[in-house]
C-alpha cells in the first residue's frame, strides 16, 4: 500500500518555505536600496575607494616611517610627494620616447595606412580606389549629419575629463588624511559603537583592510608579470619603445580587461608601423599568449592564495562585475568579492556552536610502594 502524504508536515514544509522565501525577499530589497543608495552617492563613494587603493599601496612605506619614528603628518606627507613623483615619473617615462620619436610614428602610420589600402585593392578583396573613395565620401556625410551626436559626445567626454581630475585631486587627499589618521581610525570607532559592535565592527574593518593589501599587492604582481614578458618579447621581436610599452602594460594592469586590450593595441600599432605587418602578428600573439597565461593561471592563482578566494570565483566575480558595471565594476568585483567572504567568513565563527571541549583523561591511580 503507497504511503500517504501527512498534512502535517506538507503545512509545516509550505509555512517554512514561505518564511524562507519572505526574509529572502526582504534581503533582496535591502540589497537593492543599498545599490540605489550607493549610486546616489557614487560621486563621493568612487574618490572614496580610490583613495583606500592607493593607501593600501603606499601603507607599507608609510608604516616603515612612523616605525622609525617619523611624525605621522611628516610620514604621510612624504610618503603621497613621492607617489605624486613616482606617477609624475612614469607619465614621463611614457611621453617622452613616444615625442621625440612622434614624427617617424606619424609617417609610420600614414605608411602602415597606405599599406592596408595596397593590401586591399589585391586579392582577394580587389577594394579599388573608386570604392574608397565612395567609402569616405559616405564616412563624411554621415559625420556631418551626426554633428549633434559629436558634440554632444564631446562634451560628455569633457565632463568625463573634469570628473576624473576632481576625482584623483579628492582621493589624494583622502590618501594623506588616511595615511595621518589610518591607525587611530579602529580606536576611536570601538568607542563610538554600543555593545558588541564594539568589537565586531573593528574586527572585520580590520580584517577587510588586511584583504584590500592583499589585492592591490598581487593585482601589481600580476601587471609586473605583464610587463616583463610582453617587454621581453617586444625586445626579441625588435619593436622599439619597449620601455614604455613594457610601463604601459603594468599600469594599465590595475584595469581588468579594457587595460590590457589598449596597451596591446598600443603595442601592436607600434610594431605594425615600425616593422611592418609580419612583426605586428608576432607581437599580436605573444601579447594574446601573455595575455591568456595572466588571466587563466597567474592571477587566478595568485589573487586566489592572496584573498582566500578560489580561482573560480575570482573568474566569475571579473565576469560579472563586467557584465553589471563595465570597467569599473570589473576594477572592484574581485576586492568586492573578497570584502564579501571575509564578512561572511565572520558571521560564521559567530554563529557556529563552539566546538565541545573534551572530558580529561582521568590519570591512572598511583599505587603507592
Amino acid at each position: 500500500m503507497p504511503a500517504t502524504l501527512s498534512s502535517t508536515k506538507t503545512r509545516a514544509a509550505l509555512s517554512t518555505s514561505a518564511r524562507i522565501s519572505l526574509q529572502v525577499l526582504v534581503l533582496l530589497v535591502m540589497t537593492g536600496v543599498v545599490l540605489w543608495l550607493l549610486g546616489k552617492m557614487w560621486s563621493v563613494i568612487w574618490p572614496l575607494v580610490v583613495a583606500l587603493l592607493l593607501t593600501t599601496l603606499t601603507w607599507p612605506l608609510a608604516r616603515f616611517l612612523r616605525r622609525h619614528r617619523w611624525h605621522p603628518a611628516l610620514a604621510a606627507t612624504t610618503v603621497t610627494l613621492v607617489s605624486l613623483l613616482v606617477a609624475i615619473g612614469v607619465i614621463v617615462l611614457i611621453v617622452v620616447p613616444v615625442a621625440s620619436q612622434s614624427s617617424e610614428l606619424a609617417k609610420g602610420v600614414v605608411d602602415g595606412i597606405q599599406q592596408i589600402r595596397e593590401w586591399a585593392a589585391g586579392p582577394p578583396l580587389n577594394i579599388g580606389d573608386d570604392q574608397v573613395s565612395t567609402a569616405f565620401d559616405a564616412g563624411i556625410d554621415r559625420i556631418q549629419s551626426s554633428v549633434g551626436s559629436i558634440v554632444t559626445a564631446t562634451v560628455t567626454g569633457v565632463s568625463t575629463v573634469v570628473n576624473g581630475i576632481v576625482t584623483t585631486v579628492l582621493a589624494i587627499f583622502l590618501m594623506f588624511f588616511f595615511l595621518k589618521d589610518g591607525p587611530r581610525f579602529l580606536p576611536w570607532l570601538t568607542r563610538q559603537l554600543p555593545g558588541r559592535l564594539a568589537t565586531d565592527v573593528p574586527t572585520v574593518a580590520a580584517r577587510s583592510w588586511d584583504t584590500l593589501g592583499a589585492f592591490v599587492r598581487s593585482q601589481a604582481f600580476v601587471g609586473l608579470l605583464d610587463a616583463v614578458f610582453i617587454g621581453l618579447g617586444l625586445w626579441v621581436v625588435g619593436v622599439p619603445l619597449v620601455l614604455p610599452l613594457a610601463v604601459l602594460t603594468f599600469v594599465t594592469a590595475f584595469v581588468p580587461i579594457v587595460g590590457a586590450l589598449f596597451a596591446g593595441l598600443v603595442a601592436v600599432l607600434i610594431a605594425l608601423v615600425f616593422n611592418g605587418p609580419t612583426d605586428a602578428l608576432i607581437v599580436l600573439a605573444i601579447i594574446v599568449a601573455v595575455q591568456q597565461l595572466e588571466g587563466n593561471v597567474f592571477q587566478p592563482m595568485v589573487q586566489s592564495r592572496g584573498l582566500g578566494l578560489h580561482a573560480a570565483v575570482v573568474l566569475l566575480a571579473v565576469t560579472l562585475g563586467s557584465g553589471l558595471a563595465g570597467i569599473v565594476g570589473a576594477l572592484l568585483a574581485v576586492p568586492v568579492a573578497a570584502l564579501i567572504a571575509v564578512f561572511w567568513n565572520y558571521l560564521r565563527e559567530q554563529l557556529s556552536d563552539p566546538e565541545p571541549v573534551p572530558d580529561p583523561v582521568p590519570e591512572p591511580d598511583t599505587v603507592a610502594e
